[in-house]
This record gives structure tokens, sequence and C-alpha cells, in this order.
């Protein structure tokens, strides 16, 4: 059963993304907003760990949140969303995980 994870807290303030990132399963997405999208920055461990995972899991990003903290030069496999694409990925999935 696909789950799509979301993932709101930065990753350099807890282990959230860590733990996250070991539950996910093929065909599993995860969604980063809020300053789960520091994730994200070039040249970081959580960078490199989001870019290793296994291609069937897909990673998307809220584009209003990349943007309110501009961030540049994104892994080529994050896909950006809007609030719309938000709403459509939790009907796509089965189930849907907040890691609060």
């Amino acid at each position: 059963m696909a789950t799509l994870h979301l993932l709101s807290h930065s990753p350099f303030s807890d282990d959230r993304l860590v733990s996250c990132l070991r539950l996910l399963s093929v065909d599993d997405a995860l969604l980063l907003c809020g300053d789960a999208v520091y994730a994200l920055q070039n040249g970081t461990a959580q960078c490199q760990a989001l870019e290793l995972m296994p291609d069937s899991i897909a990673l998307f990003a809220l584009e209003e949140d990349i943007s309110a903290r501009n961030l540049g030069a994104l892994p080529a496999r994050l896909q950006q969303i809007d609030y719309e694409g938000f709403v459509e990925l939790c009907c796509r999935f089965e189930r849907t995980n907040s890691w609060l």
C-alpha cells in the first residue's frame, strides 16, 4: 500500500528525516514543506540522502516554501508542486503519514 509521507520540520533540528527515509517503501512518496525544504540545500548530507533514494520513491516539495527560503540548485529528481498539487497527491496515495 503506497504512502505519501509529509515532512515539515527542519532536518537540522531533529532526526525525523532520517527516520522517515528508513521507513520509505517502493512506490511511496516524500513531500517536503515548511522548513523541511532545507533538506534540499545542495552539498548537505540531507540532500545527498534524498538523491540516493530509490527511483521508485517520488520526491516532492511545495514550490511556495522553496521560493520563500530562496533555495536554488535543487535535485534533478525533485518535483515542485503547488497547493492544488498537494491536495491531488493526498488523494492519489492510499495513505498519508505526517511526521509531526
